[in-house]
């Protein structure tokens, strides 16, 4: 079996060049296609990278770490290959290592803080017009989705949801939701008892996770990296002082479907059951008011039939057909409705008073093209 050395330096092609080598004297070894598939497993363009890294002159001098022994603050550094401002030594060194590796590089001027418009600024005393060693010690990289184009939220799936859809405002959202710093330190946990609850677009997370796990599908596993410009004070984190970013540990549990028919928070449509993929139409609901008191339902009221109505002709009030409209059959969903989307512009029932919110409580049986009873609710 053959063993790879972590070196003091390695390069892809020569461990590839071993490897040859090491299957011309071994035709019938096993491991050399496990051993090759090790190797090539290096970053890639897009990737996210996160080392150590020790600047150290030719002579032994530290320059510069973020290692703690060295001086530096013990927080890694974590970028994105062609995407992130980074020297061009190290655009071309890093992605020829391995996870866990330690390389030493050897860079000239040129391709360190000595480039000609460097994008990475130095303070002056820094030795940029010297041949320097680069020492990385890369932790972890993988693929990434980046989120805003700063780089200030970038996210890692951990393990892929299901279903397309994604939560956005006003949806009602589930979450197990944990939070450390950069140096590994655990700022909050939400990871016991009930999952945590928010609606989106109302501020109750930092807008940095919510931006984060609005790219999130149904029970989704990500780590979300989000950098103290995009976080906020809220009930999640009490205070963020002295925080530079947080790395989000995020399960998307579940979230609730809910529609602002009208675009001014009066008309709203909670979906309780997911539909099947059709339209609209055939109905069976149970009516109440936003008290729960029931004077309506289908399933005693009207000889335990479906309501049947044709749409667009005025038979329901304004704001049911509205939201049924954006139902899918099997799909069911609770409707709060405002007096003049409900009976004040239609026949009231008795049991309703006169300007009372409603609640309909939607079940979509079917969509026909063609009705062939009218029933009023």
């Amino acid at each position: 079996m053959l063993r790879l050395a972590v070196c003091e330096v390695r390069q892809l092609p020569q461990i590839q060049r071993l490897l040859t080598n090491y299957q011309r004297h071994n035709p019938s070894s096993r491991c050399y296609a496990k051993c090759l598939e090790l190797v090539k497993k290096t970053p890639t363009d897009g990737d996210q990278v996160i080392y150590h890294c020790t600047i150290r002159t030719l002579d032994g001098v530290v320059v510069e770490s973020t290692k703690a022994e060295f001086g530096g603050s013990g927080i890694p550094k974590r970028e994105v290959l062609g995407k992130s401002k980074m020297i061009l030594g190290l655009l071309e060194g890093i992605p020829t290592m391995l996870n866990g590796e330690v390389a030493m590089f050897k860079v000239k001027p040129e391709l360190h803080y000595g480039e000609e418009d460097c994008p990475v600024s130095v303070a002056d005393s820094f030795p940029k017009d010297d041949e320097l060693h680069f020492e990385i010690e890369l932790i972890d990289f993988s693929k990434v989705k980046v989120i805003s184009e700063d780089l200030g939220i970038i996210k890692k799936v951990k393990e892929e949801g299901q279903g397309w859809e994604q939560p956005r405002e006003p949806y009602e959202v589930k979450a197990w939701i944990s939070g450390k710093s950069a140096d590994g330190k655990i700022i909050f946990s939400h990871t016991q008892g009930e999952p945590f609850f928010f609606t989106f677009g109302k501020s109750e997370i930092p807008k940095g996770l919510e931006m984060g796990i609005g790219t999130m599908a149904r029970g989704e596993k990500a780590v979300i990296y989000v950098t103290k410009e995009y976080l906020s004070q809220c009930s999640l984190i009490p205070s963020i002082e002295g925080i530079a970013e947080i790395h989000f540990d995020v399960e998307l549990v579940h979230f609730v479907q809910v529609r602002d028919v009208l675009g001014d928070g009066r008309l709203i449509k909670r979906r309780l059951r997911d539909g099947r993929v059709c339209y609209m139409s055939t109905t069976r609901e149970c009516f109440s008011m936003k008290k729960k008191t029931v004077f309506y339902d289908t399933r005693v009221d009207n000889n335990g039939q479906p309501l049947e109505f044709r749409s667009g002709e005025g038979l329901v009030p304004e704001g049911f057909e509205m939201c049924t409209r954006l139902m899918l059959p099997g799909e069911i969903a609770l409707v709060t409705c405002p007096p003049d989307y409900a009976y004040d512009k239609f026949p009231r029932p008795d049991k309703v008073p006169q300007g009372a919110h409603i609640q309909w409580e939607i079940e979509l049986l079917d969509y026909e093209s063609k009705r062939c009873a009218n029933l009023q609710p």
